[in-house]
């Protein structure tokens, strides 16, 4: 009998914290497994405000077909904010506004990868890249991550013995490890990467959310065109418009706009114009510093948790920004095992396993901080050192 899916589909799993996110529907559970902005922030008023004068002011038109493109003041006010942030001169026809940088990745996947292409990830990594790529049958070549950024050593093999396509990494408070590349291993992966053929994808959805430190400078500095850059309105503004965007040159964006044409079209275009209108009638950066202290109380009231009760033996990163931080069980422990019964104590994260391609990391697991007030954090944090210690001790 003919299969009736294709073979892609069955290569490909469910999105492990997707099923996550179901078992931990339950508000007695204090869940640091959802990579969520804190709702506490989203502007509801500001955006209500926008919508209306949106409607009021051009009703008819925001409710029709549009440009794949995007919305042209959008993506100009997109590479405006690049340049005042990070120095990057952008052509506003080198942007192209997407569904969320997640179809970024896929619209990338699909227009640039062939079966067996090399691509570089990050190890660990970002669930959500890994499965979009796997749907076009790549072969992975993970790097792993020191605590100032990629392996130079292992990177280099990858990139000048197997000539890899891609390199797809998070620079900037690295999901799932919070960990942030140093400015010489930016200027080493860069060195590196201008002396082959391979392509940077630099997706950056939490690089304004730093609040340790400074500003690292994004590795289009150095690489040009041979970087393409992925951002998001979910972290600073909120998720639920599923707006992001890719930015490469002219030639490249020319190629995924036809992708995304036989995808969706377009964005949504009303929602592109409420965010458009939000954005230039308030202060974004007014409104991301105070995200910015909220999360910084919040990683800390973790850190200092983590230090008062977990074991001695379990180590975890300390990121400068971002959502999440890394922890390191002892090899012989099975965060899957410990997940389980982490949940029967009302409390909850992601293991790590997923994270890696190559059926790694079995002893590691991701906690979120953003979605969490303060107080929760410390009684989430004792339940769960309560049950490193029983599995430890056992």
């Amino acid at each position: 009998m003919r299969n009736l899916f294709a073979d892609r589909i069955n290569d490909i799993p469910k999105s492990f914290i997707r099923e996550i996110l179901k078992v931990v529907d339950d508000p007695e559970i204090i869940s640091f497994a959802g990579g969520l902005p804190n709702p506490d922030f989203f502007p509801v008023e500001e955006i209500k405000k926008a919508s209306i004068k949106v409607l009021e002011e051009d009703g008819s038109n925001v409710l029709q077909y549009s440009t794949t493109e995007g919305y042209l003041p959008l993506r100009e006010y997109i590479a405006d904010r690049y340049f005042k942030r990070q120095g990057l001169k952008i052509n506003p026809e080198e942007i192209l506004i997407t569904n969320g940088s997640q179809q970024g990745l896929d619209l990338i996947a699909k227009t640039f990868l062939n079966e067996g292409d090399g691509v570089i990830i990050e190890e660990p990594g970002y669930l959500g890249a890994i499965q979009s790529f796997s749907f076009y049958r790549p072969e992975f070549f993970s790097i792993p991550l020191l605590e100032d950024g990629i392996d130079i050593e292992i990177l280099k093999d990858a990139v000048v013995k197997n000539d890899c396509k891609l390199f797809y990494g998070v620079p900037n408070f690295q999901n799932p490890s919070g960990i942030t590349y140093s400015e010489e291993n930016r200027r080493e992966v860069a060195k590196l990467l201008a002396e082959s053929n391979t392509i940077f994808i630099e997706d950056d959805p939490y690089g304004e959310l730093r609040f340790i430190g400074e500003d690292v400078p994004s590795m289009k500095n150095p690489l040009e065109d041979n970087t393409i850059l992925l951002g998001s309105f979910s972290k600073i503004v909120a998720p639920g418009f599923r707006l992001g965007w890719v930015c490469m040159n002219k030639d490249k964006i020319d190629k995924v706009i036809v992708a995304k044409q036989a995808s969706d079209l377009h964005s949504n275009y009303f929602a592109q114009r409420v965010i458009y209108q939000y954005l230039i009638d308030n202060d974004i950066d007014q409104h991301i510093s105070r995200i910015k202290e909220a999360y910084g109380r919040q990683r800390e009231k973790m850190l200092n948790s983590i230090r008062k009760y977990f074991p001695s033996e379990i180590s975890f990163t300390e990121p400068e920004g971002g959502m999440f931080l890394w922890v390191s069980l002892p090899e012989r422990i099975s965060s899957l095992e410990l997940f389980d019964m982490a949940i029967k104590e009302k409390v909850a994260f992601v293991p790590g396993s997923p994270f890696y391609v190559n059926g790694g990391g079995k002893n590691t697991l991701r906690l979120n901080y953003s979605n969490v007030d303060e107080a929760k954090i410390e009684v989430g944090i004792k339940a769960l050192a309560k049950v490193i210690k029983r599995v430890i001790n056992r």
